[in-house]
């Protein structure tokens, strides 16, 4: 039987049709309409924890952020004290060439004083040995130049 009593062609559909279309629709729309809430629920919490996820990944991001600034402030607090040492050692370098400098030319000029105390005081002796040896030695010197004995400072060889 046809739902509309006139001919429209291929637009006027058989009644059992329509039935069957109506129930097939009933089915899909039972079916749906207890699964696509399922299906927004799922995809309501994938949502959420995407978003849980993404706000987590953004505070550790922050958070690496903040370490990272950190290291490079500990960074340049460790090249600042390295750099302090450095200059530190290069000051005590400085002191200890200088009072080993000054401690060599201590030394050195001890060791010139030193050397002529002794000089002076082996001269001394010398001239000492040599003063009581000259005055005979100046006079056998006079009377051999003479030829006869010169008499001077009363002390005569024979």
């Amino acid at each position: 039987m046809k739902l509309i009593p006139m001919d429209v062609g291929p637009l006027n559909p058989e009644l059992l049709d329509v039935v069957v279309g109506l129930v097939c629709f009933g089915v899909a729309y039972g079916v749906l309409s207890r699964v696509l809430p399922r299906i927004g629920k799922v995809l309501y919490e994938r949502e959420q924890a995407t978003e849980g996820v993404l706000r987590c990944s953004e505070d550790l991001e922050a958070e690496a952020e903040r370490v990272r600034e950190r290291y490079l402030q500990a960074l340049a607090e460790a090249r600042h004290d390295a750099a302090r040492i450095r200059q530190e050692a290069r000051e005590e370098g400085a002191e200890l060439i200088a009072a080993a400098r000054a401690e060599g030319i201590r030394e050195r000029d001890e060791l010139i004083a030193a050397g002529r105390a002794r000089i002076a005081a082996e001269v001394e002796a010398a001239e000492a040995a040599l003063t009581g040896t000259v005055t005979e030695l100046a006079t056998e010197l006079a009377d051999r130049i003479l030829g006869e004995p010169a008499g001077v400072g009363g002390s005569r060889r024979g």
